[in-house]
């Protein structure tokens, strides 16, 4: 009996000993909770330090602290967005943004919030853009073609991006790649929202395959010459660009085609006779290639202006015109 007694005391003060650790432990939990509680609305690393304690402790404690381990699982994610949010906010470098916006993302997944873990992506894109058009304004093009493509990984349909690859191989004159990327951005553009977006990408792009007309019939490379401007016209009709197409197709002695040309820059002209010299000269090329005499004559005479003046009359005089 007496062996029985001193058993069932020591399994009473053992039983109390539990409780009283585990009562401490708590505690302790609690403590380090407060401290994050405190430290929220002025010191967010310091909060997280804290409810990362609360859940390290809770983990040890066990079932008694999994209340305010569950509270801290909530808030956590939240103060791991708002550092990246106020990275983004305070303009900070591009990769500490980054590198914020990264470990809130994976904070958000370890922890379960869909919500923090869709506005870390945010704010990562907005970091990679941020870096991506630093390294285009510095001219380090490979650099920024790599932070451009993090962000289309992350949303292809961010068209910020789009528009600034596109204007990289622009600027690398890679002509096929350039084209490529402007159709995607103007595929993506809302063509009422964004119709100003859409007018200044066809018109570069269209400038750019003109100019690269251009020098190619000036080179007397007339099927590239034809084929570049056939990739203008693409992006909308342009005057000179149909001075272009007029002056190759006269050189190639397709006149029909070039009286075309030339009278579709006629009519889009709106300025004065000296303006409409340069379309009158090759209206009358194609004219008199064709053996219309008369017509390239009075169209002869009507391009005796500015530079194209002594041409012209030249012509004339070849013609025997009255």
């Amino acid at each position: 009996m007496r062996i029985r007694s001193i058993i069932t005391v020591a399994a009473v003060v053992s039983a109390l000993f539990s409780a009283s650790l585990s009562a401490q432990d708590r505690n302790e939990v609690i403590a380090a909770y407060n401290e994050g509680a405190k430290a929220i609305q002025t010191d967010v690393p310091a909060a997280i330090t804290a409810f990362e304690k609360v859940i390290e402790l809770s983990d040890q404690v066990g079932e008694t602290a999994n209340d305010l381990k569950q509270k801290a699982v909530q808030v956590l994610p939240g103060l791991y967005y708002k550092l990246a949010a106020t990275a983004y906010n305070e303009k900070k470098p591009a990769a500490e943004i980054i590198a914020a916006s990264k470990l809130a993302g994976a904070m958000a997944e370890k922890y379960g919030s869909k919500t923090h873990g869709e506005n870390s992506k945010k704010i990562l894109i907005n970091g990679y853009y941020k870096m991506a058009t630093e390294l285009f304004s510095a001219n380090d093009y490979d650099n920024a073609m790599l932070a451009f493509d993090s962000v289309l990984a992350l949303n292809p349909d961010h068209i910020a991006s789009i528009y600034n690859k596109a204007l990289i191989y622009r600027n690398r004159d890679e002509a096929d790649a350039y084209e490529q990327t402007v159709d995607l951005f103007l595929s993506k553009l809302d063509p009422e929202k964004d119709a100003d977006k859409a007018t200044q990408a066809k018109g570069s792009a269209l400038e750019y395959f003109r100019a690269a007309g251009s020098k190619a019939n000036t080179a007397n490379k007339l099927d590239e010459a034809l084929a570049l401007l056939t990739r203008a016209a693409k992006y909308g009709d342009d005057k000179t660009m149909f001075y272009f197409f007029a002056d190759v197709y006269n050189k190639k002695s397709n006149f029909t085609e070039g009286a075309a040309y030339a009278q579709k820059g006629l009519d889009l002209e709106t300025g004065d006779a000296e303006a409409k010299a340069m379309f009158y000269y090759q209206l009358a090329v194609a004219q008199a290639g064709k053996g219309d005499t008369a017509a390239a004559c009075e169209s002869f005479k009507n391009a005796q202006y500015g530079p194209f003046a002594e041409a012209a009359k030249a012509q004339r005089t070849n013609l025997k015109c009255e």
